[in-house]
């Protein structure tokens, strides 16, 4: 094996798996005859944190020693990820961020942080973002980048080997819950998540973004990763507040009341939204008595 293949040491890095699994006692839900449940992926790893570490590893074991180059946006968790993943195993990281305007602009603490860690970073137009999955864009941009021989992650980390990375965190709820809820960016934790339930077992998805096409991008991330569909998942697109990074007074209300009622810290890009969503689901009947819903938790507050 050559230094080029060599895998990184993931298994050194220490991830606590199985995440675990709490009961929370919550009216809004106890009134009706629900239980609910937190799978706590954001205590797996303290800088690769939730659906990040389950989605990179085995991104980083395929990429052996080879630069890594993904995609995001200004306040991407995933750049983020990548970059520390970066710093910890010792491998070249690269973040093309959407909007050329931002070169010219002082780092947020989103990417100033990546750049801490290592990351590369290159700005690219919002045209050129959009078609960067095209083959002769993306070979472009890895030109440009002098990273030819770089291996690409999707923006959010959601491929194949990302979905097939995040069936495990179906199989480790089966017979646990019947719905689990996940919000979602890119589709490839829901893709995964499904797959790895049991029969009988429910995955809920609660995008962040607008736009009402992730059901066909989960549909064909389970289609690369498996052949074809797997598990029984639905999506609710009405709590994305505004889109990816917006919120709301409302939603930063919900999201601080629900830290004061159980201590536990609220991310409010996508775990807000989620946990709001299964709260308003449940103040509309949406689950029978009963159920046991189990909400992941795949992502903590940033620091800045």
């Amino acid at each position: 094996m050559t230094s080029h293949d060599a895998v990184p040491d993931l298994a050194g890095l220490h991830p606590r798996l199985p995440s675990p699994l709490e009961e929370f006692t919550d009216d809004r839900f106890t009134r009706r005859g629900l239980r609910l449940l937190l799978k706590r992926d954001d205590l797996i790893h303290p800088e690769l944190i939730g659906n990040k570490w389950r989605k990179l590893a085995p991104n980083l074991s395929a990429a052996g020693r080879r630069m890594v180059v993904t995609f995001g946006g200004a306040y991407s968790n995933h750049l983020r990820a990548t970059a520390a993943a970066g710093r910890l195993l010792g491998l070249r990281t690269v973040g093309v961020v959407r909007g050329q305007e931002l070169a010219e602009r002082p780092l947020n603490a989103s990417l100033a942080r990546c750049a801490a860690d290592g990351m590369r970073l290159h700005f690219v137009d919002r045209s050129t973002y959009r078609r960067k999955t095209e083959p002769e864009t993306l070979a472009g941009i890895l030109r440009g980048i002098d990273a030819e021989d770089a291996y690409v992650v999707p923006e959010g980390g959601s491929n194949a080997s990302a979905v097939r990375g995040c069936s495990a965190l179906g199989a480790e709820l089966r017979g646990r819950a019947d719905v689990v809820a996940v919000a979602c960016g890119t589709g490839g934790t829901l893709a995964g998540l499904a797959a790895g339930l049991d029969p009988g077992q429910w995955a809920l998805g609660v995008p962040v973004l607008k736009g009402g096409f992730l059901g066909a991008d989960v549909r064909a991330l389970q289609s690369e990763a498996f052949g074809g569909p797997r598990g029984d998942w639905w999506l609710d697109e009405r709590f994305h507040f505004g889109g990816y990074a917006r919120t709301t007074p409302e939603l930063d209300a919900f999201a601080a009341d629900f830290e004061e009622r159980h201590g536990v810290g609220v991310e409010r890009l996508y775990v807000a939204k989620l946990l709001y969503g299964v709260v308003a689901l449940t103040e509309e009947g949406a689950f029978p008595r009963g159920t046991v819903v189990a909400a992941v938790v795949t992502g903590a507050p940033f620091d800045g």
